[in-house]
């Protein structure tokens, strides 16, 4: 029997890629409309992202966290900043 701690992680995997990808596809579908607003929509994508992240992470401080989950969290938070510099360069390089 797999353990329901195990079980609820998974829910909250699928739930959150789920949502990304409905995203991207509502993005894609919505591109002409959305596109004068794509600034802004990433800087809220990023700080609701960050937040959840760093609000995940301070609930779970109150236990161990393997360093595992420590080498995520930060490959996280460095290739967000890598993919905003890259966006900007995009952006605002010509």
């Amino acid at each position: 029997m797999i353990p329901q701690a195990f079980r609820q992680k998974r829910a909250e995997l699928a739930g959150a890629v789920g949502a990304g990808t409905l995203g991207v596809g509502l993005g894609a579908l919505l591109a002409e409309w959305t596109a004068a607003y794509a600034l802004f929509l990433l800087v809220v994508g990023v700080f609701l992202h960050g937040w959840g992240m760093l609000e995940k992470r301070r609930l779970e401080a109150g236990g161990d966290i393997p360093a595992w989950a420590n080498v995520l969290y930060w490959l996280c938070w460095v290739a967000l900043a890598a993919l905003m510099a890259w966006l900007a360069v995009r952006a605002f390089g010509d």
